[in-house]
């Protein structure tokens, strides 16, 4: 592990020489051998394959050479050790085979993470052995309400109106299925540092729906049990909390992601000291290079020198250009401070 990689540096609030870069689903479907490679395999089966994701997760690296490297894998494989199987469909997205049917149906245990997910395992000490020594390899698991959105709906939710009914309905029985959620992910997230992972990432992407009495309620003790004692930086990301940026940094996360619908200038203002990742809109690498560098300097300038991790705020686009994102990485490597 790389306790002086740049991300890892900046991660712990130190000031770095330029700001670290990657960028969420990295790897995804703008690099056109990932599309070929697709052709071969399966969205499950590559993850669960560590050669193929081993292949997969050093495409950006060939190609942009960022500062973390996070590992080629889903959210959603935590759900197949909790009894909930699910497969991808074209157009739709994940479907959960057999979806909570009511309050009876919540609680949940889990077998050994390190030996029903072991495929994790195996690609991060691949990629530790590929490139470990040269970029920081970056982790990461859904969070317990995103999780339980998906095994409530059974797929994805815009509202997440079915798990918020659970919550309005049976409010203990809601609380028990995130607790299930939570032991897991810890377990999961410790797992993947002991395998290699420089830094771990939390996506609790839908929480933001909730209000900030539920969020404080039934989601922040579990981010704080989750996120204690890692021996590893960790990030934090919830989309919809411009408004909540404190709630965040009480979840106990080193470093909190900011998704593009916040300023910059004004969430470091309001977090202080805290390490901040992101934000640059992903539509921005739609615009012509010098356009996307111009944004890109915007962010780091707003961020300042010291604990900012340079990210987009949210997931790339897969119709998004190659040309777009090297503008976005060589941006990053061109400050000199």
């Amino acid at each position: 592990m790389g306790a002086d990689h740049l991300l890892v540096r900046a991660a712990r609030g130190e000031r770095t020489e330029r700001p670290p870069v990657w960028l969420m689903r990295q790897a995804g479907r703008h690099i056109p051998e990932y599309r070929e490679l697709r052709e071969e395999y399966s969205f499950l089966e590559a993850i669960k394959n560590p050669e193929v994701a081993t292949e997969i997760t050093l495409l950006p690296w060939e190609y942009y050479r960022p500062d973390g490297l996070v590992m080629f894998s889903d959210i959603l494989t935590v759900l197949e050790p909790l009894g909930f199987p699910y497969h991808i469909e074209s157009g739709v997205g994940p479907v959960v085979e057999e979806p909570v049917e009511g309050p009876d149906d919540v609680d949940r245990s889990h077998g050994d993470v390190a030996e029903e997910l072991d495929y994790v395992g195996e690609l991060l000490v691949r990629l530790n052995r590929r490139v470990g020594d040269e970029t920081a390899i970056i982790g990461f698991a859904g969070g317990p309400f995103t999780l339980a959105s998906y095994a409530v709906a059974g797929g994805p939710s815009r509202t997440n109106m079915p798990l918020r009914r659970l919550r309005a309905r049976h409010p203990e029985a809601f609380r028990t299925l995130l607790s299930s959620f939570a032991d897991i992910v810890r377990e999961y997230l410790a797992f993947q540092v002991g395998n290699g992972a420089d830094v771990v990432q939390l996506f609790d992407t839908y929480a933001g729906s909730l209000s900030p009495a539920d969020y404080r309620e039934f989601v922040l003790p579990l981010h704080r049990e989750i996120l204690a004692g890692l021996d590893a930086p960790s990030i934090i990301f919830v989309r919809q909390m411009g408004g909540r940026l404190g709630q965040l940094a009480d979840s106990g996360a080193d470093v909190v992601g900011l998704d593009w619908t916040v300023d910059m200038a004004e969430a470091r203002d309001r977090l202080g000291e805290t390490p901040v990742q992101g934000n640059l809109d992903p539509s921005d690498l739609f615009a012509e290079p010098a356009t996307v560098r111009e944004r890109t300097r915007e962010v780091i300038e707003k961020a300042g020198p010291a604990g900012h991790i340079l990210n987009l705020g949210h997931g790339v686009n897969k119709d998004t250009p190659v040309e777009s994102v090297e503008a976005f990485v060589e941006t990053a490597k061109s400050v000199r401070r």
